[in-house]
């Protein structure tokens, strides 16, 4: 019972039934939401109904096939003729005529089926060993710490905040950054790198904040695939002796800025995302930080995050979340945001980082 005990628990990491269930339920969910894209489920008028699953059945099918490649889609093929086969066995004779061939095709096709398994989760561990590579990369270039600025408290993950010190000035500004690259994997996690590169070598110079949007656009350009890893990212700069924060806004969720009295202002001005148009004008705006004023810099992961019911979470949850946190720390909020994000998506698979940094002006 011991060497039972231990093989079940290796197999399922210690996990309980229902929380075994539920992770099937999420994967499971997660295969349904991308095969179903490709999916036209609208029923013709007049169509039976037999006849109307019959051609989501070919569809549903065609969309597994396709995401294979084509020597694995034979496989596939060849294995579901065996496992179908009449009889689960055939039979032949040679050429001589005197000896007979049998073949369980029931046995083979299963196999076929166990060596597609084989390869498809080889090609899952690759993928999950890029996706983590790439959030590594991104995760070494940024503070582990946010630096202490006078006034006020930061919270948050995947951002950026560091001190620049312009020429003529002895009292240091300091940088905001959130960027989120369109795509994933390996290439999204290097062009962030290079963009978070970009910033820091151009908040070195003189130059003014539009100007170094645009700079860091014109570079995005030049790796981006003639726009289609392109960047939408949010550039503030903070400066502490008059509690104004300076900003740019390319294409990213407009951030938030809830006034101590529950005024609500959108940080939306600037310019597209980075990486379309080398010649795309940015524009600067700026707004004045005051004491008990929240900033809410977030991605679309988190107002795009979606239920099982498809539902988003949206940007008036959030506020209200930030609405009823309003005395917390940054730290404690946003511990507050993830626990009300989790609870609603409710375990359903999303499609795209969750990134939100709170500053709390004191």
């Amino acid at each position: 019972m011991d060497r039972v005990d231990r093989f079940w628990t290796r197999v399922t990491d210690g996990m309980h039934a229902d929380q075994l269930w539920k992770q099937f339920l999420t994967d499971a969910r997660s295969s349904y939401q991308l095969y179903s894209k490709e999916i036209d489920a609208e029923r013709a008028a007049g169509v039976p109904k037999f006849k109307h699953f019959l051609r989501l059945a070919g569809q549903f099918f065609w969309a597994v096939l396709e995401k294979l490649s084509p020597a694995r889609r034979i496989l596939l093929l060849v294995a579901i003729i065996l496992i179908l086969f009449p009889g689960g066995e055939a039979t032949w004779r040679g050429s001589a005529g005197d000896v007979t061939y049998s073949l369980n095709t029931h046995f083979y096709g299963g196999l076929l089926m166990f060596v597609l398994l084989v390869l498809e989760v080889g090609d899952r561990v690759v993928m999950k060993r890029d996706l983590q590579i790439a959030k590594e990369i991104q995760t070494w270039l940024l503070p582990a710490n946010p630096p202490a600025i006078p006034g006020l408290q930061i919270a948050g993950d995947y951002y950026d905040v560091f001190p620049r010190l312009k020429p003529g000035r002895t009292e240091a500004t300091y940088m905001f950054a959130m960027a989120d690259v369109a795509g994933k994997s390996i290439p999204a996690g290097l062009l962030m790198a290079t963009i978070q590169s970009s910033l820091k070598t151009l908040a070195a110079g003189p130059a003014s904040l539009a100007e170094l949007v645009s700079r860091m656009n014109q570079y995005a350009c030049s790796n981006s695939q003639n726009g289609r890893r392109f960047t939408t990212a949010f550039i503030g700069e903070y400066d502490p002796v008059t509690h104004t924060l300076a900003y740019v806004n390319a294409g990213h969720n407009p951030p938030v800025l809830r006034r101590k009295s529950g005024a609500i202002e959108k940080l939306d001005q600037g310019g597209i995302p980075l990486g379309i148009l080398d010649s795309a004008p940015y524009s600067a705006a700026s707004a004045i930080l005051q004491s008990g004023d929240w900033l809410i810099i977030f991605t679309d992961g988190v107002v795009e995050a979606e239920n099982a019911r498809s539902e988003e979470y949206g940007e008036q949850r959030l506020l209200f979340v930030v609405h009823t946190g309003g005395e917390l720390t940054p730290c404690q909020l946003l511990q507050s945001i993830m626990t009300d994000l989790d609870r609603f998506v409710a375990g359903a698979p999303q499609h795209d980082d969750v990134t939100c940094m709170l500053v709390k002006t004191l």
